[in-house]
């Protein structure tokens, strides 16, 4: 209805129009009596014809200028319907109102990219997005950034300077797999999550890849998996081995009897009492190194109290001073926040806390200026690390996700449980444990504790 008015108007000019130019042919073909009236229609049909050239071509203009606003998404643009010529108000009106719908619209898509952006700001898995053609990257939030350790990539191929063996994994990774993957960040090894999809937009297809750090879900699964069975090995070889000490107990006695020490054959049996002996001895050898190892199993429940850090380092200071004298190792302590607290089970870290300090005693033995450090800081994540460092030998690569590991040990003496029962009192407390080392340069276990709440 709103083009109503335009419609007539464009028709009585054509109609008005038509009658001027039917005139004039008859005035024409009359003759020379009426040449003076052409005067006057002649004029009034170039007039006529001019004036409707120029109406169309202010619809046409207006068209033009809308369109031009809509190709460069110039949304904010209005049209003045108030001054505007009575047939081309209810064009402008029009545009008006389409023009405040794409704004809408705008505004609505604008609101929701910016809520997406904060999504994937905020949370912990790394996102990354690439054209798969070109290469060229879309999407890289700052956990992906944290994570790899790399703070711009323009294209996926800049990664394979960087993390050669990433980049080959995550160009081969099919959509819809997902694999684990083991990089080094701050000489430590991370174990990450890598997933792959596929996207379609504008006739051009991305590769969307998401990283998720898994080492502490894959630590307390392993730390798990370890527990069962250490349970059933320490069951069976207890169980085996504790009647072959009984039994050799047994014969070393009957040995000793007065029946057999005082008959013939008695000098015959100092090697199968020698013998013996070395069977019970080995036997108990075996019970005690088993033993040891139930204890990995025995911790269940913690006994949880604020504790400042401060308090626990003058604790080890205390302790383990008078070794540290008596080897000439210099224990230097760094805390900047003395009134930094941990909820933790004050027994248990201080038994992890001593465990640490006499390793880091055996990595600096050859030093020339032995030096081992204790510190503790907050990260912006609001998780606390303490941390022991040495500047010993330190470990080569491959031996980092070993340590942890039960009856692995870098010492001929070692036992194999130290780290490992370290790991487990970490993981009761809903922290962690890591190592970075560097062979040559030394060593630093570094405990990660929820912030203690106030």
């Amino acid at each position: 209805m709103i083009f109503k008015r335009y419609e007539w108007r464009l028709v009585l000019r054509v109609i008005l129009l038509f009658i001027t130019i039917t005139a004039t042919s008859v005035l024409v073909v009359e003759g020379s009596t009426y040449y003076i009236f052409l005067i006057i229609t002649m004029p009034l049909v170039v007039y006529e014809v001019i004036d409707l050239i120029r109406f169309q071509k202010k619809a046409q203009d207006e068209v033009s200028q809308f369109v031009e606003s809509i190709h460069y998404r110039d949304f904010s643009r209005h049209f003045d319907v108030r001054k505007a010529p009575n047939e081309l108000k209810p064009l402008r009106k029009g545009f008006n109102e389409i023009n405040t719908t794409f704004k809408l619209i705008s505004r609505e898509r604008e609101t929701q990219y910016q809520y997406l952006q904060k999504i994937l700001e905020l949370v912990d898995t790394g996102i990354l997005s690439y054209e798969q053609e070109s290469g060229d990257t879309g999407w890289i939030n700052e956990s992906f950034k944290k994570l790899i350790g790399v703070p711009y990539l323009k294209t996926i191929h800049s990664l394979e300077k960087r993390e050669e063996e990433l980049y080959k994994e995550i160009i081969k990774l099919k959509p819809g797999d997902a694999k684990i993957i083991t990089i080094t960040r701050n000489q430590q090894l991370v174990k990450i999550l890598v997933t792959a999809s596929v996207l379609r937009s504008d006739d051009k297809i991305s590769k969307l890849i998401a990283f998720q750090n898994v080492s502490e879900a894959l630590d307390e699964t392993e730390s798990k998996a370890w527990q069962k069975l250490l349970s059933v090995m320490t069951h069976e070889i207890m169980n085996s081995v504790a009647p072959i000490s009984s039994l050799a107990d047994t014969l070393k006695n009957r040995l000793q009897s007065p029946e057999i020490k005082n008959s013939p054959v008695s000098s015959q049996m100092e090697d199968l009492e020698l013998g013996i002996d070395t069977i019970k001895r080995r036997s108990e050898g075996l019970l005690k190194f088993t033993e040891s190892y139930r204890n990995l199993n025995k911790i269940t429940r913690l006994d949880l109290t604020k504790i400042l850090v401060r308090n626990l380092f003058e604790t080890l200071n205390s302790l383990m001073r008078p070794s540290f004298e008596k080897k000439h190792i210099e224990l230097e302590i760094i805390l900047r926040d003395p009134t930094l607290v941990i909820e933790a089970d004050m027994n248990l870290i201080e038994q992890v806390m001593i465990n640490l300090m006499v390793n880091a005693v055996e990595a600096v033995k050859d030093r020339e200026h032995p030096r081992i450090t204790l510190s503790a800081e907050v990260q912006s994540n609001n998780k606390t690390l303490v941390k022991v460092a040495d500047n010993g030998l330190g470990m080569p690569p491959e031996l980092l996700d070993k340590i942890f590991i039960p009856f692995f040990s870098t010492r001929k003496s070692g036992s194999g449980i130290g780290l490992s029962l370290c790991k487990q009192i970490m993981l009761l407390h809903k922290g962690n444990i890591q190592v970075q080392s560097t062979s040559g340069v030394g060593s630093a276990f570094i405990l990660q504790f929820s912030q203690a709440g106030g």
